[in-house]
């Protein structure tokens, strides 16, 4: 499987030492199945570090998780909302996996789990208004096992 890493930076060695705060599914390395959601991750990162360029990296990824634990959310995401809450908030029972995979709470997702967090819609109003955006995909590499033993870098392209 072709699966991508938007980025300022070619990274030809991912390592999960360079994830500096919890995202969605906690510290780890992002990559995502959509190129075009990849183009977008690496012009935002490129501005986020005033770099002229950005690129996507492009990786073969392994599908044999054999001796890894996964953990995949399916389109129910009456769990993910509050897996994702409990990330941001710091929470750490992601470290029980190796590899997540799920939706990508882009911009407007964003903004409703905001809401769904902070109390202001219950999670029935969060999971009506998540389900009318476009689906994205993600996938955090949680541990460096996992990094090593599924991706294979093949390319970086500046976008």
């Amino acid at each position: 499987m072709i699966v991508y890493h938007g980025s300022s930076d070619i990274v030809k060695s991912p390592d999960v030492l360079h994830s500096y705060r919890p995202l969605d599914f906690g510290k780890g390395f992002y990559l995502t199945t959509n190129r075009e959601q990849a183009e977008r991750w690496a012009r935002r990162k490129a501005d986020l570090n005033h770099r002229d360029v950005a690129y996507v990296n492009v990786y073969a990824m392994s599908e044999d998780t054999a001796n890894l634990m996964v953990k995949t959310f399916a389109e129910d995401l009456l769990e993910w909302i509050d897996f994702v809450c409990d990330c941001r908030d710091g929470k750490t029972d992601y470290l029980a996996y190796d590899l997540i995979r799920g939706k990508v709470a882009d911009d407007k997702v964003f903004r409703v789990v905001d809401l769904y967090h902070a109390g202001i819609w219950d999670k029935d109003r969060a999971i009506r208004e998540i389900r009318v955006y476009p689906g994205y995909d993600q996938l955090a590499l949680i541990t460096q096992e996992a990094i090593d033993k599924l991706l294979v870098f093949k390319s970086a392209d500046e976008v």
